[in-house]
């Protein structure tokens, strides 16, 4: 074994294993990782630029602006106070409406957004109702996370999917992952209703008080939220038609981009001040943290680590497309768990597509295995995905704590319930 091939796998492993125990910021470690690639010869310079996907940080970057600017506009209160309304302020029909809305807002803005913007307002709902916060706060993590599934743009290994493999773009992921992300969501729902069912007592007087409050007033700009809607609208249009497009051939970060940048030109074309807040709430953290691994991964697949990894999972499943299937929706939903999903993904993107030189012609049941196993898993703990770690953090803040152990106890049999229900679909239709 060559000194390029084993330096690779050290930097990659020690940075792995650091970015999981979080006891260095994962950006920082993640960023000295990549660097000691390069200083260390595992990696030129020039391949570490190639690595780099910027399509999938175009596609962030100009995501994040639109959903920030849409956030501004109160239309997350509006819609919460709404449904709430609509429910005439019924605990389990209030459930239902919150979940609906996170699953909805998830798949096509972002899940961490939504459950930072919606969770408060949960708070503030039950608290009028005087019942538990608990339900709605574990409804909302599982309907993040499934309906952040459904779509490109919905959960970043989906953004790292379609940014890697062109032929899958937005329609794929909407044909292909919807039906067991709905079916998974309606039995989750359902599951938590029985669960929790003596939580959901609410007078009638408590009941008043929701309908009391005055929607009037929480849309505060009605001209920025059009415009909002309008490009959104726009961006995601092209999103669904661009590649039926003939001769187009435009990258899905070059029309989020495009959107965001529209956005900014319609509402603050000469507001300096207004740009530097937008640009500072672009999640810097989250770009360089794709960078340093892009590189990482990427000293891996230039020493043929990869390419070997591969080979032995071929083996392992004997080429067999429903082993190696199923064996991918598993690793990843059990690894998406307790670690990370966005290196994870990062590090199997490849290691797939390597498949695709061995043996296996058609990798799209792969794909949506990878997609479904890393975005449903992370449901399974805590730590499983981002959406997790934020809503709990603002319940603490609320003096509403769950320990690890508690939420895995419900969390990890409604996850693995949700990868059996992918399996069983991915074997009917693709296998």
């Amino acid at each position: 074994m060559s000194y390029t091939v084993l330096a690779a796998l050290a930097i990659f492993l020690v940075t792995y294993a650091l970015i999981v125990s979080e006891q260095v910021h994962r950006t920082v470690i993640a960023l000295f990782g990549a660097m000691l690639m390069v200083l260390a010869g595992v990696i030129s310079q020039e391949e570490a630029i190639r690595h780099i996907d910027f399509n999938t940080l175009a596609l962030l970057i100009g995501m994040m602006i639109q959903v920030f600017v849409l956030s501004k506009t109160g239309l997350f209160r509006f819609l919460s106070v709404w449904a709430a309304q609509k429910t005439k302020g019924s605990p389990v029909l209030l459930l239902i409406a919150l979940s609906v809305l996170v699953a909805v807002c998830s798949a096509l803005l972002d899940n961490v957004t939504t459950v930072l913007l919606t969770v408060p307002i949960t708070f503030t709902l039950t608290r009028d109702l005087k019942i538990s916060p608990m339900p709605f706060i574990l409804a909302q993590i599982f309907s993040s996370n499934i309906g952040g599934t459904c779509t490109m743009i919905g959960d970043p290994p989906n953004i790292m999917i379609a940014s890697a493999v062109k032929e899958l773009d937005f329609m794929s992921f909407v044909i292909n992952l919807t039906i067991p992300c709905v079916i998974s969501f309606v039995l989750i729902i359902g599951i938590l209703i029985l669960i929790y069912r003596k939580e959901f007592n609410a007078t009638t007087k408590n009941r008043n008080r929701i309908m009391n409050i005055k929607t009037q007033g929480l849309i505060k700009s009605a001209a920025l939220l059009r415009a909002c809607l309008f490009t959104l609208g726009v961006t995601i249009i092209l999103f669904c038609c661009h590649s039926q497009i003939p001769g187009w051939g435009l990258e899905s970060g070059t029309i989020a981009v495009t959107g965001a940048s529209l956005l900014m030109l319609i509402t603050m074309h000469d507001r300096e001040r207004a740009l530097e807040q937008v640009f500072a709430r672009v999640e810097w953290t989250t770009i360089f943290f794709f960078i340093g691994l892009f590189v990482l991964v990427g000293g891996l697949e230039v020493n043929g680590i990869i390419e070997w990894l591969a080979a032995r999972a071929m083996e392992l499943t004997h080429g067999d497309m429903t082993q190696t299937t199923m064996t991918i929706l598993v690793l990843s939903a059990v690894m998406s768990s307790f670690v990370d999903n966005i290196p994870f993904v990062a590090t199997m993107i490849p290691l797939v597509k390597d498949m695709g030189t061995m043996g296996i012609t058609d990798l799209e049941p792969l794909w949506w295995a990878l997609s479904l196993g890393a975005c449903l898993g992370g449901n399974g703990t805590v730590i499983g995905a981002s959406a997790n770690v934020v809503a709990l953090a603002i319940a603490r803040k609320h003096n509403l704590c769950m320990s690890f152990m508690e939420f895995f106890k419900i969390a990890f049999p409604l996850m693995l319930l949700s990868i059996g229900i992918s399996a069983v679909y991915l074997w009917i239709v693709f296998l």
